[in-house]
């Protein structure tokens, strides 16, 4: 006889362990499916190791820092060994808590991988068994996307960038978005050579165009060979161990490492959906509807498998808002709308909102404020790097549009200019507020006049 339960979750990442813990909060039955590790790919390998890793990179130019206030010392070292046997411990460290936390909310945690086999029920694929459950739950997230190149086994993506045994002394990185910067700033930051290599016209699309100018101008003041328009059309191992990639230009160089951050895709492989007539959009993911129901009414799916937002808070939050709806009577939608973001990338972003291009086209008239100086840690030096503040607003009624910061803190900043601008704070708003001195967060509500004017989408001032 079958196991049963009120929910079967599959996949124990962000997304499925908090909604697994507040319906078992709520009194349903539980099991929670994972056929890896628990924590899913933000814990494992993605949003964190991914942060520990940037703050290593960040430390030789602290300490390059640090000599204009006084500090000497000898020469630093770096060992690649000892940044990873600590990012293990850390990793470990929280899958336990990850655990602690479903026990205690009595989640049944399944160590095997689920596929369903129909709209109530799954099977344990290891052990063999089928489990019934009058919901079912798809949570298993994302993974990497490598483009179809000759001799692409050859390349490592994200997953395997957190094990590498050694460091390269020349890695090229392909893609433009949030991973392949990020990483471009990681190695570079640890004293490997690195190229990036991005087909389109300029890092970071979808960012605001003032953002992707001046990040890209700073990697490559910082070492980064940043190549736009620039495809690879085949990798093959050299005799010396290293990978002698080809371009689509013609040009042929060796990499001890080449490295795909050319997206991700939802992980559907061997999910049974079809057994359920779950339906899956253009694009490959879980098409669900605002209460993160599919196709199939008694199955849902929240996080990156459903392609809505690819973001690790986003997939909390959707998995809260299933438990609230289906076992707390509370109905809940996540707004996607405005989602507060950022990069940790050298130098950071942090970005809320529209762009100057988005609100152009929405807004027949728009306000910019830009502010550009050096952060106060550097001006004792010599450094160039700069900080950007960047304030959209509608020029009819004030209200904040979009905000977006380059620089260091970014990301923390824009976490609580979320709040403000989630909550419709206009640029008065912002000039009400007295500014904390000295600091860099003050710029937000000192812009005094706009630094320019869009009228229906073009710039007149």
């Amino acid at each position: 006889m079958s196991r049963k339960y009120d929910l079967v979750v599959i996949g124990a990442g962000s997304g499925g362990v908090r909604a697994a813990r507040m319906a078992a909060t709520y009194g349903a039955k539980v099991a929670i499916l994972e056929e890896y590790r628990l924590g899913g790919t933000c814990v494992i390998r993605g949003c964190v190791p991914k942060k520990l890793f940037v703050l290593a990179s960040r430390y030789p130019e602290t300490f390059d820092v640090a000599k204009s206030f006084g500090w000497t010392f000898g020469e630093p070292e770096f060992n690649w060994e000892t940044l990873l046997a600590n990012k293990d411990q850390e990793i470990d460290r929280l899958e336990g808590i990850y655990g602690n936390i479903l026990g205690n909310a009595n989640v049944e945690v399944i160590r095997d991988r689920g596929e369903i086999t129909g709209p109530n029920s799954v099977k344990l694929v290891k052990a063999g068994e089928e489990l019934q459950a009058e919901r079912i739950l798809v949570a298993t997230g994302g993974t990497p996307f490598v483009p179809e190149i000759e001799g692409a086994e050859l390349g490592i993506s994200s997953n395997e960038a957190f094990h590498l045994e050694k460091l390269p002394a020349r890695v090229l990185v392909n893609g433009g978005g949030y991973i392949a910067v990020e990483f471009a700033g990681i190695f570079a930051g640890l004293g490997v050579e690195t190229t990036l290599a991005y087909r389109g016209d300029q890092i970071l699309r979808g960012f605001d165009d003032t953002v992707r100018d001046m990040v890209a101008e700073q990697m490559r003041a910082r070492g980064v060979d940043i190549r736009v328009k620039t495809d690879i059309s085949k990798l093959e191992k050299a005799a010396n161990g290293n990978i002698t990639t080809s371009f689509a230009n013609g040009d042929v160089e060796e990499y001890g490492q080449v490295m795909f951050a050319t997206g991700r895709k939802p992980y559907l492989q061997g999910l049974g959906l079809e057994t359920a007539d779950v339906e899956l959009t253009a694009r490959g993911a879980i098409k669900v509807d605002a209460h993160s129901q599919t196709t199939c009414p008694s199955i849902y799916a929240v996080g990156d498998v459903t392609d809505r937002a690819a973001l690790t808070p986003v997939a909390i939050r959707e998995g809260a808002a299933f438990a609230e709806t289906v076992y707390n009577n509370n109905d809940t939608v996540v707004d996607h709308s405005l989602i507060p973001t950022a990069v940790f990338s050298e130098p950071e972003i942090g970005t809320v909102g529209m762009s100057e291009a988005e609100a152009g086209a929405r807004y027949e008239n728009v306000n910019v404020y830009v502010s550009t100086f050096r952060p106060m840690q550097n001006t004792l030096s010599t450094r160039p790097e700069k900080m950007l503040f960047k304030l959209i607003t509608d020029g009819d009624s004030d209200k904040v549009l979009g905000v977006h910061i380059v620089g260091p803190s970014a990301g923390e900043m824009i976490q609580m200019v979320g709040i403000a601008v989630s909550m419709g704070a206009t640029k008065a708003d912002l000039d009400r507020t007295i500014a904390v001195h000295p600091t860099a967060a003050e710029e937000l509500v000192t812009l005094k006049a706009p630094s320019y004017q869009l009228k229906e989408g073009e710039r007149v001032a």
